[in-house]
């Protein structure tokens, strides 16, 4: 069976847009809009798997579709919606619910991470999570999802999920038309090594909204002096940068700092450092800011721009969940009929 090839990728609005989802995710959505057809997702059902305040969670939610337009996601060539706005995500997730294997939940090493010890008393949402992720990849019969290293385990439940639906109901499928199985067996999408961002106190340590210090990470809704600032203030170390890649072993701060110029510059480290390889902090931290700057405060001005324009970005997000669920209404109606669900 031949699939449309369609890309589908979401953010949970849980907290405050930084630096590392731009550069690690949302930066790069925007080219595949010129050779996939592209669904991008604000996963407000993810969010409240763990509480959320509900003033919060709007406001990050139409934070995060800002972001997405900012950054150069068109809303009239890709598909921008807040997952709740589209009931299938639910219903699908439930079937899933009943074809993934409670060995396969168990497995899932974000669980265990963010359960910790007290795997007894999160929510079962946490739970069962990575069903609804599933069913938010193959309610569009996605062909391709751009993952992170730490999403790549879920990617793989989606495919166990597929695999298993496409084997349970084969013979219903078939009778049904389709005859090389119904939902899609999803791919990783190859869009070039992701950057993972460091905080700037701590090169250890990602770049999270949880850290104690607030020049550690740069938020996307940051100004020019802020951004500024930040980096600046970043922590390096008293050697002067190498020249070749191999020197920036050992030195998180500085290989961080060196990413996210390449990163926002779309260059390689290579060579980032073979202009500025020998020379010290004082030259370099004024040129990534500047760069910083440049890149990063147009979006920000752009985001708190769409915000603050609530009935547009309402406009945006209805238009979007319209035209989702014109995608998704035909194959849940196609999932009840095989399943065996009278309507």
């Amino acid at each position: 069976m031949t699939f449309t090839p369609r890309v589908f990728s979401g953010i949970k609005p849980s907290g405050d847009l930084h630096l590392g989802n731009y550069l690690g995710a949302i930066r790069r959505f925007v080219p595949l809009q010129d050779t996939h057809e592209t669904i991008y997702c604000v996963v407000d059902m993810h969010a409240i798997t763990v509480w959320q305040d509900p003033e919060d969670l709007k406001r990050w939610t139409y934070e995060i579709a800002a972001a997405y337009i900012a950054a150069g996601v068109d809303p009239t060539k890709s598909i921008i919606f807040n997952q709740s706005q589209v009931v299938e995500h639910a219903e699908l997730s439930w079937i899933f619910n009943c074809v993934a294997r409670m060995g396969w939940m168990a497995r899932m090493t974000q669980f265990k991470d963010k359960a910790g010890e007290n795997s007894e008393q999160v929510s079962l949402g946490l739970f069962a999570y990575p069903s609804l992720m599933a069913a938010d990849i193959l309610l569009y019969k996605t062909t391709a999802v751009p993952v992170g290293e730490d999403q790549r385990q879920h990617l793989e439940l989606t495919r166990d999920i597929a695999k298993k639906f496409n084997h349970d109901f084969a013979k219903q499928i078939e009778a049904a038309g389709f005859e090389d199985g119904f939902f899609p067996i999803t791919e990783t999408l190859a869009t070039g090594p992701a950057m993972r961002v460091k905080s700037l106190k701590d090169g250890s340590k990602k770049m999270s909204k949880s850290e104690a210090s607030d020049l550690a990470t740069i938020y996307m809704t940051d100004d020019a002096d802020q951004i500024a600032k930040k980096i600046k203030r970043a922590t390096t170390d008293p050697e002067v940068l190498p020249s070749e890649v191999a020197g920036l072993e050992s030195r998180p701060e500085a290989e961080n700092l060196v990413g996210i110029y390449a990163a926002l510059s779309s260059r390689s480290v290579d060579d980032v450092l073979g202009e500025y390889g020998g020379k010290g902090w004082g030259a370099f931290k004024p040129a990534l800011a500047d760069l910083a700057v440049t890149v990063l405060s147009p979006i920000a001005e752009e985001m708190k721009r769409l915000v603050a324009d609530r009935g547009e970005m309402d406009r945006i997000l209805r238009d979007g969940a319209d035209r989702a669920r014109a995608i998704a209404e035909p194959v849940m109606a196609d999932v009840r009929k095989i399943v065996g669900f009278v309507r």
